[in-house]
């Protein structure tokens, strides 16, 4: 009997200890708010970083997933896919514009109004959401047509509409290419938080539901009282890409490389100016690829640097420097039109235009001037030594019997003769050879001396 009894504690005593850990687990659990930073072109690449923060957030039962944002706008199908993923979020995704400065402009604006709850910090924006394809040969930026508006304007007013928000205000920034402030944005009922810093919209934020549902728990209240604030910082990959992907540098990138592997090619057995440039010329065309591109501009840029590349070798007086800069203009204006809709301020185009046309003119007067000065002097050098002195006539001024000195060209040189004879000074010699810094000559019948 003694011993049923204390079995029969030992039991209780057993699972006491296995059940309150987790009961105390559960007790002193906090909630937790993992914050991210996104800036920067959307790009494909920048869906799989959308996407990774989602994810820890869900996997860590995160209370909320606060993304501060600021992008100038990118690409519309990333777009798209992004705001897929957050509707798929197990966890609510804010998105904040922030810092002060920052833009949440085209394609972030539909990011922003397909998220459960959107915040601006004071000095941001956010609109202008206009889709444009690029640029045109004449380099001019190319609007989508009207097929192309038309779903972007139905598509941003569904977001607006599912999330309970201003649809005028949402068609405007298409239509009117409209961008508003946080005050102006709060007033027309485009966003729900104007926050000076991340403390200030957990505090606002505080006990507001989501305004479109969770997935698999429906609209949310958020709790953000003694919330624990966990910071997701972006990978080694993500700040290269991030940089990379941006049309201007990877355009700039590729520029570079191209004119590293020419000097590679031009100064042989250093091979740092080529291994240099293959590594940038690939980053170049990996960015790209992330933001989208013409294949057909890319073949341009890359005739554009054959002729200059021609220019220095066979100088043309400028014909080829001419082809090469329009070429390469063509080719980079080119390299950005067709075949991508893009969602991105038309600013980010424009400065990208100024970019390529003063690359163009920069590479075009280098190979026209410095490159065709150094294939130049390259083969002044092949010329200058032996083979220049082999064949130059001078004058013997001290006896050559075999060794003495000869005058050619206003210099003293010490020359031996070729046959051992004996030569007087005053006499007319011809090098025939030379043996480092001594001249190896023969007689010659008189004639005029340089």
């Amino acid at each position: 009997m003694k011993m049923r009894v204390r079995t029969l504690v030992g039991l209780i005593l057993l699972v006491s200890l296995l059940v309150l850990p987790s009961a105390t687990v559960s007790a002193d659990r906090t909630r937790v708010v993992y914050v991210a930073t996104f800036e920067g072109v959307i790009t494909s690449y920048s869906v799989d970083q959308f996407s990774r923060y989602i994810e820890i957030a869900e996997s860590n039962h995160a209370e909320a997933l606060i993304i501060e944002l600021d992008t100038p706008g990118g690409r519309g199908d990333a777009m798209q896919e992004i705001i897929q993923r957050i509707k798929e979020s197990r966890v609510p995704v804010i998105i904040y514009v922030y810092p002060p400065g920052a833009i949440a402009a085209s394609a972030g604006t539909y990011i922003a109004l397909g998220s459960h709850l959107i915040a601006m910090a004071p000095g941001t924006s956010i609109g202008a959401c206009e889709p444009i394809l690029g640029y045109s040969s004449n380099g001019s930026i190319v609007k989508a047509p009207e097929k192309i508006r038309n779903f972007y304007i139905a598509y941003i007013k569904s977001l607006a509409q599912a999330s309970g928000r201003n649809e005028t205000a949402a068609e405007l920034f298409i239509t009117e290419d409209l961008s508003l402030t946080p005050e102006e944005a709060l007033k027309s009922h485009v966003i729900e938080v104007v926050a000076d810093d991340l403390d200030d919209l957990l505090q606002k934020a505080n006990g507001m539901t989501t305004k479109i549902p969770v997935a698999g728990r429906g609209k949310v209240t958020l709790n953000f009282t003694d919330v624990r604030v966990v910071r997701i910082g972006p990978s080694l990959k993500d700040e290269v890409v991030r940089y990379i992907s941006d049309p201007t540098v990877a355009y700039v990138l590729i520029n570079i490389g191209i004119l590293g592997l020419i000097f590679g090619f031009l100064t042989p057995g250093w091979h740092v100016p080529e291994t240099v440039g293959a590594i940038l010329l690939v980053l170049g065309v990996i960015g790209l690829g992330y933001f989208g591109y013409n294949s057909a501009g890319l073949l341009l840029v890359g005739l554009s640097i054959i002729f200059f590349i021609a220019e220095a070798l066979t100088p043309t007086f400028g014909l080829f420097t001419v082809a090469g800069v329009v070429t390469m203009v063509i080719g980079g204006i080119l390299l950005f039109g067709g075949g991508n809709e893009y969602l991105i301020q038309s600013s980010t185009f424009s400065t990208l235009r100024i970019v390529i046309i003063t690359i163009a003119l920069l590479l075009g007067l280098f190979f026209a001037f410095g490159v065709a000065a150094i294939i130049r002097d390259r083969k002044k050098k092949a010329q200058t030594g032996r083979e220049e002195m082999i064949g130059e006539t001078g004058k013997v001024v001290q006896d050559l019997s075999p060794e003495g000195m000869v005058k050619i060209r206003g210099e003293l040189w010490k020359a031996v003769s070729r046959n051992g004879e004996t030569i007087k000074a005053g006499e007319v010699v011809e090098v025939v050879d030379m043996k480092g810094l001594t001249l190896i000559v023969e007689k010659v019948e008189e004639k005029e001396v340089p």
